[in-house]
């Protein structure tokens, strides 16, 4: 590790003293001997935090991947700085696992204790009977408390009475990852913040920070944002993969190794790493209804593939899904074809399906409004020369043309050909239209809305819904 001046330790202690952000990296450089990986991120996750010292928020939800430095910022460093700052804080930490919490709790005491922390905050001093690992004060009466979700706070309370910052409730991972599809357990945890953790504010305007990686859409960060508790709360969403499609910590996760978790739990990866949970059950859509069969039925009178085309190889996937009806007015799904190519090999793809789906499967592809998806439909449709060819403008949003075969799905008229490609069909209409990718989805749309067309026009069809609806 480099060897600084005086002067420069001097400069790096009043910066450390000043900011969050940079007292972080400072100590950590000067604790581990090697800088920080530091991310974009992590000053974002800083500056929220002094905003809850300097007053501008008391009630502070931060959504942010598992292992991306949320405990060690938000936890261990927020605490340490404001402590050394305000010598009398009281703060009050609470984690699923009380082990977990205890460890942070020692970990900030262990911090405060440490040769560099004392250049910076020289006032801050423990008392000599802190010995306990989630149970410590300073000499100026501020404590550190850590206690288990569900566990008690009785005689305990978070917030010194003072003007200006004071110390705060700091809950991280309320939930475990694995026990957060459970209704009695999340519950419990929402039951434990409105009985226990709220009554434990000294005063009204102690601040209460809860940063965690999303679980499920009625974990806690969701019951508060829903209004649960009546308050307003600050969010702030930090997804692993951008919206650009690039990587938020490209040294932790690569956008392909981000994409690869994606594809391979893609309900995982919408709340852990995206912070968009989708309901277990489904949204639009309610897969668990559709029913996997073995054999495609022998009477089936009708076959479309619907296509949704994309022209890159490293953002949405082009998708052909074979759809068909049963003389019974139910459905099918006979095939999916899912590639991520480009242009070239995507329209061969879709000549090659065309192919083996035989002249009596009838083919629909969109049309995009520019002049440019005017001459590729036509290019596709002379390609396709022998096949009986769609082609045709999408009209509405993805959930509105959706609405159609939802509801078809939901009341279980739609079945599906067992096959390798049923899970991630099933896993993204679970997410629709919350999930990154819609492209099955909007595959399936275009498929069922031939059979609309056919039958009595798509605006008919969504009269009739609303009509029927108006009257359950």
């Amino acid at each position: 590790m480099r060897i600084f001046s005086p002067e420069e330790r001097f400069a790096a202690n009043q910066m450390s003293q000043a900011d969050l952000y940079f007292f972080s990296r400072w100590m950590f450089l000067q604790r581990k001997g090697f800088a920080w990986k530091r991310a974009e991120h992590h000053k974002i996750i800083c500056d929220a935090l002094m905003r809850v010292f300097n007053g501008e928020c008391t009630r502070l939800i931060i959504n942010v991947p598992p292992r991306y430095s949320k405990t060690e910022l938000a936890v261990i460093n927020f605490m340490a700085w404001a402590l050394g700052k305000v010598p009398e804080s009281e703060f009050i930490h609470t984690s699923y696992s009380g082990k977990l919490a205890s460890k942070n709790a020692f970990q900030t005491r262990d911090l405060v204790q440490s040769p560099a922390y004392r250049e910076i905050f020289p006032k801050l001093v423990l008392r000599h009977d802190s010995k306990a690992k989630d149970d410590w004060k300073t000499t100026d009466d501020g404590c550190v408390y850590a206690v288990g979700a569900g566990g008690s706070i009785t005689g305990y309370g978070a917030g010194k009475q003072r003007p200006g910052f004071g110390g705060a409730i700091i809950i991280d991972d309320p939930h475990k990852a694995d026990e957060a599809r459970s209704d009695v357990i999340r519950k419990s945890v929402i039951e434990w913040f409105q009985e226990t953790v709220e009554s434990r504010k000294n005063g009204p305007d102690t601040p209460i920070i809860l940063i965690m990686q999303r679980l499920h859409q009625d974990d806690l960060a969701g019951w508060l944002l829903a209004g649960g508790n009546g308050e307003t709360w600050e969010n702030v969403v930090i997804p692993a993969l951008k919206d650009d499609g690039m990587a938020l910590w490209p040294e932790k996760h690569s956008a392909d190794v981000l994409r690869r978790m994606q594809d391979a739990a893609p309900y995982t990866f919408a709340g852990q790493y995206q912070q968009r949970p989708s309901p277990a059950s489904g949204g639009i859509f309610k897969p668990d209804k559709i029913e996997i069969v073995d054999a495609l039925p022998a009477n089936v009178t009708e076959l479309v593939r619907g296509w949704d085309l994309a022209s890159t190889t490293d953002g949405d996937w082009t998708v052909g899904l074979k759809f068909g009806k049963l003389p019974d007015g139910r459905y099918i799904i006979v095939d999916i074809v899912r590639i991520r190519v480009g242009p070239d090999d995507r329209d061969a793809a879709i000549l090659n399906a065309a192919k083996r789906d035989g002249t009596g499967t009838r083919v629909s592809i969109p049309q995009d409004p520019a002049q440019a998806g005017k001459t590729q439909a036509l290019y596709l449709t002379r390609m396709l020369a022998g096949f009986s060819v769609t082609t045709s403008l999408e009209s509405g949003d993805k959930v509105t043309r959706a609405e159609p075969v939802a509801a078809q799905v939901n009341v279980g008229n739609v079945s599906m050909l067992r096959a390798e490609w049923n899970t991630a069909f099933i896993d993204e209409l679970r997410m629709f239209p919350n999930g990154t990718w819609k492209d099955q989805a909007d595959a399936l749309s275009r498929a069922f809305s031939m059979f609309i067309d056919s039958q009595f026009g798509m605006l008919d069809y969504l009269a009739k819904m609303a009509a029927a609806k108006a009257a359950n």
